[in-house]
Order: structure tokens, then sequence, then C-alpha cells
């Protein structure tokens, strides 16, 4: 009876235990069950639930989008739908001469530009590497013969076929003879150069390195050497350049290197007075700077090369100088400051003084191009030259068929020079330059060469107003290179604005670390202009149909293995 009863007590105890253990996993399970739930559910905030690696894509995706298409409304440019069909709607709005030549046209331009590959192509890169790593700016250069470089090295063959008295008599550089210094001046380096690039000083190399086509190679690492060199070598003399306006100096170095040096003589935010006429503008010095980092940044290689530097006004310039007109013109400031004013027809006074603080002063130095004994230049009057004059027009400003007396007068009726003056045009209207009365060229080279792009000191003056009338020989003529046209559009695009590939490029200059070279408005100003020019060569393709001179043939096809 006893054992029944024991029995029964450890039945019921095992039956609780069970029911209890059953209990717990019930229990357990509809927790596990809500937690997942909770879990799965979407938050009512969209945003929140999207990574946010997603999220920027996403957004990135649409502004990229509606940048593109706000650009390419606010600049009228011919633009690809993404499939045939609509292609074909829009064809049919065109006239059927302008149909086939303006799809196929823009076809290949937006290949040649990669309209399309924007954002996968400066991923995990800056603007300005992708920039100088696009097609575009890769394409082939032409072969360069014997007579298309300005400036050549003799060998000894050379100098026996060429037996004149004059010729013998000059130094020849090859393997076995050296340049020799000859100078007993204090200071100049013992230098020897032979016929060995790697025994030149970097202003040399630069001089070697011209060629018909152009100032000098982007991608030759000679060009950052010659720029450091300009920032950093030890100033031996300065004098004052004769001829121009404003005040400018000529300094020397140990190597018999030159440098054009222009000062600091107001802040760089500051503005041209709206009530000054152009010709009575200051000159800048980081006008010049930024004036050679936009021209190469538009493939043009046309600028000397400019750098920014920090000098000593009382040690580099007034202890060494020679120039007795520049040295009486040294004073000290009420507060301390040294400055002098030279010689010169504008701005050379006490009013209108270069000051360091005290003796720290910025100025822009840049590469001096081959003596005019070695390298003679031509000097052209612009054909779009303004009248200088506070009342007087220019005859371009009074005929509106101005520019079709210029297609006929030489050089302007053959070959290049038209277009070579309109990239000119293009580059003034971009940086707000109006002071550009003439240009000059290599003798050597006759007309078949490009255009110096000198003197570039009154430009980026305004960035609150443009100047419509610089852009005259594009409004009139209707006429501009394909890969002038293409750069510009592609700056254009979102992943390469020119406002933001110019700011990178100036950062890489020794003035940046006091200040920005130029202003954000100035930056803004640059994409603005920018538009302004492609919807002016929108207005003439709707007007007219030979437009576009086509200096790119051929170059499709050398895209076309390009790698994606």
């Amino acid at each position: 009876m006893v054992k029944l009863n024991l029995g029964r007590s450890t039945r019921s105890i095992y039956l609780a235990l069970a029911c209890l253990s059953l209990a717990l996993h019930l229990l357990l399970a509809f927790f596990c069950l809500s937690v997942l739930q909770t879990a799965c559910v979407l938050p009512t905030s969209p945003s929140s639930s999207i990574p946010r690696t997603l999220t920027q894509q996403h957004h990135q995706s649409v502004s990229h989008s509606s940048s593109s298409s706000a650009a390419s409304s606010s600049n009228k440019l011919p633009t690809i739908p993404p499939d045939e069909e609509r292609h074909k709607l829009n064809a049919k709005t065109l006239q059927p001469e302008e149909k086939d030549s303006l799809s196929d046209a823009t076809e290949r331009e937006k290949k040649l530009i990669g309209a399309g590959k924007v954002t996968e192509k400066v991923k995990g890169r800056s603007k300005l590497e992708a920039l100088f790593e696009h097609p575009l700016y890769k394409l082939p250069r032409p072969e360069l013969l014997e007579d298309d470089w300005l400036l050549r090295v003799k060998t000894d063959e050379h100098a026996r076929d060429t037996g004149s008295d004059e010729e013998e008599r000059e130094d020849v550089i090859n393997s076995d003879s050296q340049w020799q210094s000859a100078s007993q001046e204090e200071g100049y380096d013992k230098v020897t150069w032979t016929s060995d690039t790697e025994t030149h000083p970097p202003w040399l190399r630069f001089h070697l390195g011209i060629s018909r086509w152009e100032l000098y190679n982007r991608k030759d690492p000679n060009l950052a050497q010659l720029t450091h060199y300009l920032a950093t070598q030890r100033i031996l003399g300065a004098v004052q350049k004769t001829g121009g306006t404003q005040l400018k100096l000529l300094l020397s170095f140990p190597n018999y290197g030159q440098a054009l040096l222009k000062p600091m003589k107001q802040s760089r935010d500051a503005e041209t007075d709206v009530n000054l006429f152009y010709f009575s503008d200051f000159e800048r010095h980081n006008a010049e700077i930024a004036a050679f980092h936009l021209d190469r940044l538009l493939g043009f290689n046309r600028i000397p090369p400019v750098v920014g530097r920090l000098i000593n006004v009382t040690a580099e310039i007034r202890e060494i100088t020679t120039d007795h007109r520049l040295s009486r013109t040294f004073f000290t400031s009420p507060v301390g400051n040294v400055c002098f004013y030279g010689q010169c027809e504008y701005y050379c006074s006490t009013e209108h003084p270069v000051c360091g603080q005290p003796h720290a002063l910025e100025v822009s130095l840049a590469a001096m191009l081959p003596d005019l004994s070695l390298a003679p230049r031509r000097s052209w009057r612009s054909p779009w030259r303004r009248s200088y004059s506070r009342t007087k027009l220019a005859q371009w400003e009074k005929d509106p068929a101005y520019c079709d007396t210029v297609k006929q007068t030489p050089p302007y009726n053959h070959g290049t020079r038209l277009v070579d003056l309109i990239d000119m045009a293009v580059l003034d209207f971009l940086m707000g330059n109006m002071d550009r009365h003439h240009y000059e060229t290599f003798e050597k080279f006759g007309n078949e060469t490009f255009l110096l792009h000198l003197d570039n000191g009154r430009a980026f003056g305004r960035h609150s107003r443009d100047e419509p009338s610089i852009l005259a020989p594009l409004q009139q003529c209707c006429r501009i290179r394909r890969s002038t046209l293409l750069s510009l559009r592609l700056l254009s695009l979102p992943g390469f604005r020119l406002s933001d590939v110019m700011r990178e490029s100036l950062v890489q200059d020794p003035l940046a670390g006091v200040a920005p070279l130029l202003s954000e408005a100035h930056l803004s100003a640059l994409d603005r202009r920018l538009a302004t020019v492609l919807q002016v060569v929108q207005t003439c393709q709707d007007h007219h149909r030979d437009v576009i001179y086509n200096d790119l043939e051929g170059y499709d096809e050398h895209y076309n293995q390009q790698p994606d």
C-alpha cells in the first residue's frame, strides 16, 4: 500500500515537471517569435531602413542625373536618349539635312567625352586626376619632325654641314664638348652642360621642349621640376623689365635662369571698380598664376609655367639690385613696411607702392621664353583689339559682319589661325581678360603654329559681372575647334566641373598655403561663363552648318581602343 502511494506521488511529480517544462518551452518560443517579428517589420521612415552606403549611392545617382540634365538644359547641348525609340522620336523633330549630321556628330562626341561614365571614372580618384586620365587628354600627339622643334642641340655632324664662319664660331654641344660658364660674376654657378639632358637645368629643358604646337607637354616631368625651381631657387639679381605699362621685374638665378616677377598690389578678393576702364585696371599676381592653370586644364599649353612665391623685399630685391632706377624708389611706409614703386607708365608712384609686410611680399614668377636672339617672336595686332579709348569704339564693335573681312585677310584665311584666335578668346572670356590687344608667335614656325597666351595680369578682376564682348570672335565667326568644344563640354559635367578641377589644381601652388589663389566667387564665375560659351556655340549651330573645325579626324578610332 505504501509502495503504491509512493508510485502515484512520483508519477504526479514527473507529470508536473513535464507540464512546467512544456510551459517554459512555449513561453520561450513566443518570446523568440516576437523578437524575430519585430526585427523583420520595416520602420515607418524609409530612409532609416536603407543602408547608409546605398543611400549615398542613390543620392549621388540622383544628383548626378539632375545636374547633368540641368547643365544640358542651360547649355542647350545635343543629348543622346538612352534608347533607340526615344532617339527616333527626337530625331523626327529635326530637319532632314540636320538630323543625320547632328546625331552622328553627337554620338562621336559622347564617345569622346564619355558622358555616361562620369561617376565610374572619377570614383576613387580626384577630379583633376580623372580629367587628365580621360581619353580626350590622352590622344596621341602628331609626330614631330626636326623642324617642329624651336631649339635643338647641335651635333658635330650638323656643325660640319653648316660651313658658315658665323656658325663655326658658335658654341656646339655634343657628347664630347661642353658648355662652360665663362662668367666671372660673383654668385653664378660653375656649370657644365653636355648633350645629355640630365645635365641641363629645368629652364633649359623647358626651352628645348618647345615645339610647333605647344610650349610644353603636360606629361613632361620637367614641368614640376621647373615650377619647383622657380619657387625655391636663390635669387641672384633683380632689375626692372623695360616695356609694359606696369611694374615688372626680371629675376636672375645662379644657373643662368631667369623669371618675370609681378608683385601683389591688392588683395585677392578685391574686385575691379565698375567705373574703371579695362586699360586702367591693376595687374594681379594671382591672375598670372591662375591663367597658367586654366590654360593647362583646357589642354592648350600655351602659357609659360607660372608659380607663386613669397619673397623678402629687402634681401631679395633691394640689397641685390643693380638697377639704380629701381633702388632709389624704395622707402619705409609709416607703419614700417618696406615699399618700392619703380618706374612705369601706370601706378608707379608713392601713391601706388608695392609693399612687404613688413618684408614679405607675394609675387608671381613666370618662366622666361628663349632669348629673342635665339628664338625671334613676331607680334600680331589682334583683329578684335579694343580701341583703348574712353569714347571711341573699335570697328568690330560697330560691324556685326566684321568676321567676313577677317576671314579674307591673311593669315586668318588659311590654316588654323582663326580657330587659334577663338581659343584665346574663350580663355580670355572665362577669366574676364579684356586686355588682349596683341599676341605673339615664334617666327621660325611661320603661320602654322600656336599663339602664345602671354600677359594675363588683368584677368580675374571681376567675378560678379561677365563681359560678353570678349567672345566677339566666336559670336561673329561661329567657328571653334572640335577638341576645344569637347574639352569645354567635359568640364561642364559634374564629375569634371571646371571650378572643382581649377580649385584642386591651384592648391598645388606654394602660395595656396597662405590663402586660396582664387576666391569661391571667381571659381563659380568660371562655371557660369563656361555655360555661356557653350550656349554661344549652340546658337551658332542653330544658324550655321560649318561651325566645328574638326582637328580630331582619325582619333575616334583611337578612342575606341581605350579601355573603359
